[in-house]
């Protein structure tokens, strides 16, 4: 499964808004040991882990506010500095949290840069799992996040959204005190979430190996990420062979409530499900199954019974599309229209991790990319690349 590389996208979550469904989250206690020889661990009760959600809450919340138009102006101190006695931020969580905040700060700069504000932000946090043992407490949540376009150019959509999943680490103090003391992201190999800070730049790697049939996968060649000076290469979407109109209906149908018509790959041990369902859009739109074998990458079909590797692998699929002749590569990520996809190399090892397809496109030429891993709605390209600028990215016209 690892050759298939499916977007290695991690679990799905139904939007849930309500705190009060957070509160009755299941919740899998280990047997709490002492935290020390002197003091044991506190019990981790329904209030112990209403307060978790709400920091947690809090904690993403500023992020959030880091990007929005006067939002962090409006407020003397943060959320997440509001917190203390039984449940708060560790000192060095504080101190963590106050650099954070500024890196948003200065991607907000970068993103008015390229003509993308913020008017309003919304983060509702829901916990899934609680898990304690000794004086450490692993918090599950998942983020629901909306956030308002401001009228820049006056094309942009009007909001953009998307869900996120994190693991909280709460260490009980001596007093007996929950302190949170880390925060990660686990929804592994997907764009980072736009309130998501920065990642160190990874280091080139070799180029992975293609598989056995390396004269019948060429590689796609990379698009340029400039935002200026870039020609036009607009779509016909009237009359066109295929109907990218439905291919947008159908991401924007299903980026969040999953066709129960074909599997959910999200959460599997090695891939996700972000090709499958650029696969489902594309197929939604037109795009015909070419049967045969599922390995043969000249193949290409889907649906809840069988689908072959190039219907849910992220590299397979370019294999298809460039042998089928159905893509043809764009110069520049900017000159993507309605239906078509982009991929991404987040560790630009030669191996692709992951696709995504144009769901909206501004009159001002931005496209606005609708996907699985991390499930995002009408997301901006200048944010993606405001978020992972040491990626590679290919573009395809389909």
């Amino acid at each position: 499964m690892k050759s298939r590389n499916m977007g290695r996208t991690r679990g799905r979550a139904s939007m849930l808004i309500a705190a009060a469904a957070s509160v009755a989250a299941g919740v899998s206690l280990l047997p709490v040991a002492s935290a020390s020889a002197a003091t044991a661990a506190p019990v981790v009760d329904q209030q112990t882990r209403a307060t978790f959600q709400r920091l947690a809450d809090a904690v993403l919340t500023d992020r959030t506010d880091a990007l929005v138009d006067g939002a962090r102006g409006a407020r003397k101190k943060s959320l997440s500095s509001g917190f203390s006695g039984a449940v708060k931020l560790s000192a060095a969580m504080a101190g963590s949290e106050k650099h954070v905040l500024s890196s948003l700060e200065q991607r907000k700069a970068r993103l008015a840069a390229l003509g993308e504000k913020y008017s309003k932000g919304n983060t509702v946090v829901t916990l899934d799992n609680t898990r304690v043992q000794g004086g450490k407490a692993e918090v599950k949540v998942t983020e629901t996040t909306t956030l308002t376009y401001k009228k820049v150019s006056g094309d942009e959509p009007a909001t953009t959204g998307f869900q996120a999943h994190h693991a909280l680490t709460f260490t009980a103090d001596k007093r007996g005190d929950w302190q949170l003391t880390g925060i990660r992201n686990t929804d592994a190999d997907a764009p980072e979430a736009v309130n998501q800070p920065a990642q160190p730049a990874p280091a080139a790697k070799p180029a992975k190996a293609r598989g056995t049939r390396a004269g019948d996968t060429p590689d796609a060649p990379r698009s340029n990420t400039n935002r200026w000076g870039i020609p036009a290469n607009n779509k016909n979407l009237n009359g066109a062979a295929y109907d990218y109109r439905a291919m947008a209906a159908y991401a924007e149908t299903y980026w969040a409530n999953y066709n129960t018509n074909y599997p959910n790959f999200n959460g599997h041990a090695d891939g996700g499900d972000c090709t499958n369902f650029v696969s489902q859009s594309l197929k939604a739109g037109g795009w015909k199954h070419a049967p045969g074998r599922v390995d043969d990458y000249d193949k290409w079909f889907g649906n809840n019974e069988i689908q072959s590797h190039s219907f849910i692998g992220v590299n397979e699929w370019s294999w298809f599309a460039q042998n089928s002749k159905r893509t043809t590569p764009l110069a520049s990520v900017y000159q993507m229209d309605v239906g078509d996809v982009l991929q991404m190399d987040f560790d630009r090892d030669g191996a692709k991790d992951h696709t995504m397809i144009v769901s909206f496109r501004g009159g001002d030429g931005m496209p606005y990319m609708t996907y699985h891993s991390v499930n995002t709605w009408r997301r901006s390209l200048a944010s993606i690349i405001a978020s992972d600028w040491n990626a590679y990215y290919y573009a395809y016209r389909t």
